[in-house]
This record gives structure tokens, sequence and C-alpha cells, in this order.
């Protein structure tokens, strides 16, 4: 190993994030989803599962004081942190030049809402690897997905249910629209589970690593908004038939019938039981 690769990044054990949040005054809270990981071990199998190297330029989102970016850092062409606290935002680089200083300059730092950004500095990502905020990890991901065409694979760390509900295929009880949405963009799979013991403070939820790999989006005359309208529509009321759940959407559920049997779908059917591309072909058979 050459002295950039991790094993010799000082990587944040649990003393070092309660002495680097106590001289920020930083306490995690519960509204911003902070749930700081205080275990070198879970940063570098994270990263290992990334399947990430020294081409790829990741966007983390919510860095925190640090674990994981610095555990990107010496793997990667460069890290773009995206950080909602200003706090936070404000000390991570200096964390980098403390811990790792021959890579601070492999890092980017952006305050703001990874949920709202509408563009990042720098080479376009190729990669995301983060340890989401639990309340928001699926719009964050959805976003960047579509954000960022440049993405071609990800791993992220969220709560074991919605780990679950994105990896979920069709015909499964908890498959829904985070698995439909994500499948527009990307092929999902569980690839591990974290334990809450590696976590300050310790959630009350167990937690998942959920992998994507880019692929391209179904062939269809629709819009990804007017699919995505016919995938919310079928899921708000997840029991009824489709004939029922698509009543509104297409006006009535005679005039749900007949773009369903258009589409070649049964009526009867529930969303649960239809693939991305069948929802594409539904949304393409909306009547005018």
């Amino acid at each position: 190993m050459g002295d950039n690769k991790t094993g010799h990044t000082a990587l944040l054990g649990a003393a070092d994030v309660r002495e680097i949040a106590a001289a920020l005054d930083v306490r995690p809270t519960k509204q911003l989803g902070q749930n700081f990981v205080i275990d070198p071990g879970t940063v570098r199998r994270i990263v290992r599962a990334a399947e990430v190297g020294p081409d790829d330029v990741v966007v983390e989102v919510g860095p925190g004081l640090g674990s994981l970016t610095l555990a990107l850092l010496p793997e990667v062409a460069a890290v773009t942190a995206v950080e909602l606290d200003p706090v936070l935002a404000g000390a991570l680089p200096e964390t980098v030049r403390a811990k790792a200083p021959a890579l601070a300059g492999r890092l980017t730092v952006v305050h703001g809402d990874a949920m709202r950004i509408t563009e990042l500095p720098g080479p376009p990502p190729t990669a995301l690897v983060a340890n989401l905020p639990y309340n928001v990890a699926v719009p964050v991901v959805l976003h960047l997905l579509e954000l960022l065409p440049s993405l071609r694979r990800g791993l992220v760390m969220v709560q074991a249910e919605v780990g679950d509900r994105l990896a979920a295929a069709p015909g499964s009880r908890i498959y829904g629209v985070p698995s439909v949405k994500a499948a527009w963009y990307a092929e999902a799979r569980r690839a591990g589970s974290v334990g809450r013991h590696v976590f300050w403070p310790a959630p009350n939820v167990d937690s998942a690593l959920v992998a994507f790999t880019r692929r391209e989006p179904p062939r269809t005359d629709a819009s990804r908004e007017e699919v995505f309208a016919v995938v919310d529509a079928a899921f708000a009321q997840r029991r009824k038939t489709l004939r029922a759940a698509l009543a509104s959407w297409a006006g009535s559920p005679a005039r749900a019938e007949a773009a369903l049997r258009a589409a070649g779908v049964d009526p009867t059917a529930r969303g649960e039981a239809l693939d991305v591309t069948a929802f594409a072909r539904i949304a393409e058979h909306r009547p005018v």
C-alpha cells in the first residue's frame, strides 16, 4: 500500500467523533437525521462494497463529521460532499487537512440541501456513496439520479426497511412507489446489513446497504413525469384494483379500464404486480 491508501489514512473512531463534535459544540439532531458512524471497519466496508476506484468522482451526501469521507478520499479521484448543516460543512475541510493532509485537494464541500441542489461544481460525479439521513433517503436518491446522469452506480446506507423497499421486486408486499421509481433509473439490490452499534447516537432501527447500477429507462413515448403520475396513483390506495386506483388519473373507472386494456394490463391487478415497463405502457395510453 502506498501512503494514499486507506491503511495510512487516519479514520475516525468513537473517541475522535465525540472529540470533534465537542469542539464544534455539535449534538446530533433527530431533525436532520444525524447518526454519525463511529466504527472505522464499517466505513471501510462501505467503500469496498461501493467498488469505487481511482477514476471515480464520488458525491457524498450528509458527510457529517467526515468518517466516510476519510475512507473514500484515498480510493477515488475526488469527493464532492453535500452537507446541509453549516457548522459541519465548514469543519469538514479542516478535519480532512488534519487527518489526511495529502488528500485535502481531492475534497470539495457544498453547503446545501441535497434534495434541492440543481448542479454540482467540478467534474461530473460517477458514483454516489453516502450514509443517508433516514428521513430523506428516497427523495435524495431519486433527485440525484435524475439530476446527475453521469452517476453510473452507487451505494447508500439507509434504514433497513427503506433499503428493502428500494430493492423490492414486483409481487412483493413491500414493493411500492420507491421501488418503481428507483427502477426507472437503476437496478437496485441489498448489499448488506449494518447494526445499530456503529452509530452515535445509536438509532432505534437497523440499517441496510443498497447498491444500484444505472440502466436506461424503459423505452416509452411517455415522459418520466407522466409515468411517475401513474405510479403515484396506483399506490395511493394500494389495496384497490388498478381500475379503481387509476379512476381519478384517467377520468373514470371505465376510462381507466380502457387504458389498462390498451396497455395489455389486467384491470383487476394491483400496482404491486407491475414492473416499471408496465407503468410506462399505461402512461402512454392515458385518455385525452
